[in-house]
């Protein structure tokens, strides 16, 4: 019985598989600059945080552009990017909006909302890929706003960095229900995965 050669998954990865990993670093090189900031409250590292999420979203078209360059998509590949966009597009934004903060209890439940929303997002394109491509190479529509979009969220976010609106200066205050805080702003949060789980029809580009 022949024994698989050392690293025998990475080297079976494809190009675009290596954009994909890129598009995931980035969403982690991201939470490291978040939990830098929490430690030394320099807003640089937010301002880090959130510019490495373009980047990711350039890594994460670039991956798709050039699977299909190359011919060479796979379903290991297709659940790449979804793990890479979970990191990415969910988790980083929302420990983000928690750096920024947006950390009391509400704001905690509607952030886990929104990350929750983000992986069903991404489980329910998985499982609907075929389906939704009528039997050709390409998805014809998504099902619900993809998880990318979250990087307009990071943009309200890196304004309110750069205009110092962050902890108790967030914008729309903060507000004291039950003892516990609620920032309205986590709202933007929650529309967003909304529309993530919704039915919506939009057209794959």
């Amino acid at each position: 019985m022949n024994r698989p050669k050392p690293f025998s998954m990475i080297r079976e990865f494809h190009l675009a598989d290596w954009f994909t990993l890129s598009n995931a670093f980035c969403g982690v090189g991201s939470l490291f600059a978040v939990m830098t900031y929490l430690q030394t409250h320099d807003v640089l590292h937010l301002y880090f945080a959130c510019g490495l999420i373009p980047f990711a979203l350039l890594f994460d078209v670039l991956d798709g552009r050039i699977a299909r360059w190359r011919q060479q998509s796979s379903a290991m590949g297709r659940e790449l990017d979804s793990l890479a966009d979970v990191i990415s597009f969910g988790v980083a934004p929302a420990v983000i909006a928690y750096g920024c903060g947006m950390q009391g209890l509400f704001d905690r439940i509607v952030l886990l909302f929104f990350v929750a929303c983000g992986v069903s997002r991404l489980a329910r394109y998985n499982v609907t890929a075929e389906k939704l491509s009528d039997g050709g190479d390409k998805v014809k529509y998504f099902e619900g706003t993809p998880i990318p979009t979250s990087l307009l969220l990071v943009g309200v976010l890196a304004v309110a960095v750069w205009q110092g609106a962050l902890g108790t200066e967030l914008w729309f205050g903060v507000y004291h229900i039950g003892g516990f805080r609620f920032h309205p702003l986590v709202l933007m949060f929650a529309i967003s995965g909304s529309l993530m789980i919704s039915r919506i029809r939009i057209p794959k580009l």
